[in-house]
């Protein structure tokens, strides 16, 4: 088979003419000049636009800066005002002693994360969540959300966090509350939580106040009173120093002031024994008899009184120098045996129960005091009207009374006067 080569060698290829080549080079040679035609008009078109545009953002930039010239905050809603206002709310004093709100956004066994608003968030230490003794920060309401005023009182150096305090404000209101108390001459329960040969520490208002064994009433050691709770008066407060002076004899003396024969005090029962039950009336320590229960027998007084059980009684007596009280409820019963049928009934009438069992005391006085008259005419005392005993002395004047000054008990009746008469 010949090659490729010989086969093309023995082609024959008619010669092209002139006037063939003009043509074809006048075919290439046209599209090329119009080419380069539009390609001109083009770049021109571009360049306009861009000058066009160059020329628009100049226009926009003088405008812009003719504008922040001479009206700077124009549709600006950002005021200076409102510049101000987040100075205020995001800037703030750090410095210890510093009142700050926050807001808790988290809690843990040692104390709450709380949001002040500052570059790093602030702590709360347990032992700083409360006046009180607490192991978590729950036992004192403090949950997340919760929003409160806390006080500055360190930093933590590890990382630059504030360290809080609810406990520090706390103490400062429950001075201002004894203080106040103090000032009302109030009467206030505190709880015994320890003591030393002086006296005893007890808790009031969060405070721990000391009361000297000359303040306190009963006999009792430190020992017996721990965990009890006695009513209290102020004698001192000093919180620069530190110092709440308290009085329990202050207390007793005037709560014993109150307790008129006859009167109706409510009570807690603390004890039982077979003769009777003890009854806590405002930190005074008073005996219901098991004859002083009811009108009918009361067998078992357990049946009857519980320990805790809170009730209403009567003052039956008191004896100031030995410290003892006698109590009844036998006197408050609107029908006998009403105490061991239906206590509530006898605790809703006991107040007129009462007003009716002291009108008889002081009808049976007032018999009493005319039967002392009666038979001991020569003692010079008389019974007034009043029921009151006092000295048989005359309202009249020694010299009796001139009936001729004694105007008419009626001047309508047309008569005049003794001198119009005579005249």
């Amino acid at each position: 088979m010949a090659s490729l080569a010989q086969q093309f060698a023995g082609l024959i290829c008619p010669p092209i003419s002139s006037s063939r080549l003009t043509e074809i080079a006048a075919t290439f040679s046209k599209p090329k000049r119009a080419a380069n035609s539009v390609v001109t008009a083009k770049a021109a078109a571009i360049s306009n636009v861009q000058t066009k545009e160059r020329h628009k953002l100049k226009e926009l930039f003088e405008e812009a800066y003719e504008r922040c010239r001479t009206a700077p905050l124009e549709g600006v809603s950002f005021t200076l005002e409102d510049f101000h206002a987040a100075l205020d709310t995001y800037d703030f004093n750090s410095e210890i002693g510093t009142r700050v709100k926050g807001t808790v956004f988290m809690t843990d066994n040692n104390g709450a994360f709380v949001d002040i608003t500052a570059k790093s968030s602030a702590y709360l230490p347990v032992q700083e969540a409360s006046i009180h003794k607490i192991k978590r920060v729950e036992e004192a309401g403090i949950v997340p959300g919760m929003r409160e005023e806390f006080v500055i009182i360190g930093e933590n150096e590890a990382d630059d966090s504030l360290i809080l305090s609810l406990r520090s404000i706390q103490y400062e209101l429950a001075w201002e509350r004894c203080r106040q108390l103090q000032a009302e001459d109030a009467i206030v329960k505190g709880k015994v939580v320890g003591g030393n040969r002086g006296g005893v520490v007890a808790v009031v208002e969060g405070l721990r106040g000391f009361v000297p064994f000359s303040q306190i009433s009963s006999k009792s050691s430190a020992e017996e009173l721990l965990d009890k709770e006695l009513p209290l008066k102020f004698v001192d407060i000093d919180e620069e120093q530190s110092r709440l002076v308290l009085s329990n004899r202050k207390a007793m003396a005037d709560s014993q002031a109150q307790l008129g024969i006859g009167s109706v005090v409510t009570g807690t029962v603390q004890s039982l024994k077979p003769y009777g039950a003890f009854i806590d009336i405002g930190g005074i320590n008073g005996l219901l008899h098991v004859s002083q229960i009811s009108h009918d027998r009361v067998s078992d007084i357990s049946t009857v009184l519980q320990p805790g059980d809170t009730l209403k009684v009567m003052i039956l007596s008191h004896d100031r120098e030995r410290g003892r009280v006698s109590l009844s409820t036998k006197k408050l019963e609107p029908t006998p045996g009403d105490m061991i049928r239906n206590p509530k009934l006898v605790f809703e009438k006991a107040e007129e129960m009462a007003r009716t069992f002291r009108q008889r005391i002081a009808q049976a006085e007032a018999m009493a005091r005319a039967d002392m008259l009666r038979f001991q005419p020569e003692s010079g005392l008389t019974l007034s009207s009043g029921g009151i005993l006092g000295p048989n002395i005359s309202d009249l004047p020694a010299e009796g009374l001139d009936f001729s000054d004694v105007p008419p008990a009626d001047e309508s009746d047309g008569h005049g006067t003794p001198e119009e008469e005579s005249d």
